[in-house]
């Protein structure tokens, strides 16, 4: 189950956040600081899954943005892998190149495409043009 999942710049701002677990405010703080410190620090030879408290930190980095996902220790690394790719990919085809602005300024969108890819914090959708269907259905009733 994906507890959390964070969406920052390399200099720490948080550009979004997706709570599944619910934590208050003090503590979300103190978990993106703690979560950007671990990632941004280790090398790039290292590998993308980091053990943190009782969970797993899945991260990575496209251009500026480190994409993290904090999951329970016994899921599987790839599948989060791939769905934070697979994330990245359908913001790229629905924004056109995406870029941070895209995603600062088009927060409920990205909400929205988040909320086709998961539900409660388990995957939900993992084909592509699947969700892009959906979403430019929402977008339709705009």
């Amino acid at each position: 189950m994906i507890r959390f999942i964070l969406l920052q710049n390399r200099s720490g701002k948080t550009r979004l956040s997706k709570w599944y677990v619910p934590y208050d405010e003090e503590e979300k703080e103190k978990i993106k600081q703690e979560v950007h410190r671990l990632i941004t620090t280790r090398e790039p030879r290292f590998t993308n899954f980091v053990e943190w408290r009782t969970h797993k930190i899945i991260y990575r980095r496209y251009a500026g943005l480190y994409f993290s996902f904090c999951v329970d220790i016994n899921d599987n690394e790839l599948a989060y892998l791939e769905s934070i790719h697979l994330m990245v990919e359908v913001f790229d085809h629905f924004f056109g190149n995406v870029c941070e602005l895209d995603l600062v300024f088009n927060f409920h969108k990205v909400y929205m495409i988040i909320d086709e890819l998961f539900l409660a914090g388990e995957v939900q959708e993992t084909s592509k043009p699947v969700i892009l269907h959906r979403v430019q259905l929402v977008e339709k009733l705009d």
